[in-house]
């Protein structure tokens, strides 16, 4: 079965997702600041796999 355009972006931004999230729990010491700044880009992230996902269903 032949990809489409939005499979390989899902597939693209569940792989940061999931770096994201990986990088996030191997840290002891990151800052409020950094937590802020990790979560706020999983929010977005976050945002753009539903949207995509939407899109896909219809």
């Amino acid at each position: 079965m032949k990809k489409t355009k939005i499979d390989k972006t899902i597939e693209y931004y569940t792989i940061k997702v999931n770096g994201l999230v990986n990088f996030v729990n191997s840290k002891n010491d990151l800052t409020v600041e950094e937590i802020i700044k990790h979560g706020e880009q999983l929010a977005v992230l976050d945002y753009k796999l539903t949207a995509l996902e939407v899109a896909k269903e219809n």
